[in-house]
């Protein structure tokens, strides 16, 4: 199997669904190695966060140590903190502070998680769309390659086994090259998923104690 031979012989059509599937597969593991390597820092650096924010002695000294650290509980504690702070300074007639400090924190620590959070979801859509697209692109290619390989023998009048099987034969590669893309769009895709499933469920039970924490403690 010659892909170079598609190249050579192939029309415009059959050469442009292999650079598009070449275009995809680059997308594909560009997405799955930059968002691997972003939810392994956030998780590593959500274990940081944890370890140094509730072995501080006030909420200053957390806030100096978070600040220290990229991960997602350490912009979600600052947000945190900072806002129970903005809720203590604003008067009265101000209507972000005519809800009970309960309400107000959950409102800010909810609106930030969720500002996070979506950061993890950049590249999910390429990754279901080319998981999805990529076979039907390269069955399209092999139907086009394998028409055009037939008009090609029938006025050539050649209907041997070897006139048939060369042409039809690269023509089916474009099938495997769609599922070679698709594969690990599909894997990468339900990998990632899981992957941000467990950092949201992490999140929300910091979250959490983090909410109850600054309810229950004063500066």
């Amino acid at each position: 199997m010659n892909i170079g031979l598609v190249f050579e012989q192939g029309d415009w059509v059959l050469i442009s669904v292999f650079l598009i599937l070449m275009l995809m597969s680059v997308i594909t593991w560009c997405v799955i190695i930059l968002r691997s390597i972003q939810l392994f820092r956030a998780k590593r650096g959500n274990k940081t966060v944890q370890d140094v924010l509730w072995s501080a002695n006030n909420w200053q000294e957390a806030q100096e140590r978070v600040r220290a650290t990229a991960a997602p509980m350490s912009a979600l504690a600052l947000e945190a903190i900072s806002a129970k702070e903005r809720y203590r300074h604003h008067p009265s007639s101000v209507l972000s502070a005519a809800v009970p400090l309960n309400e107000y924190l959950v409102r800010q620590i909810r609106n930030s998680m969720s500002q996070i959070l979506r950061q993890f979801d950049g590249g999910l859509t390429a990754l279901a769309s080319i998981g999805a697209t990529a076979p039907f692109i390269g069955l399209f290619g092999t139907v086009w390659g394998i028409y055009h390989a037939l008009i090609n023998i029938s006025h050539s009048g050649q209907m041997s086994i070897a006139a048939v099987a060369g042409p039809i034969g690269e023509a089916l590669v474009a099938t495997a090259a769609g599922l070679f893309v698709a594969i690990p769009a599909v894997l990468a895709y339900n990998a990632l998923v899981r992957g941000n499933k467990t950092l949201t469920q992490d999140m929300d039970g910091f979250a959490h104690d983090l909410h109850a924490q600054l309810l229950n403690t004063e500066d």
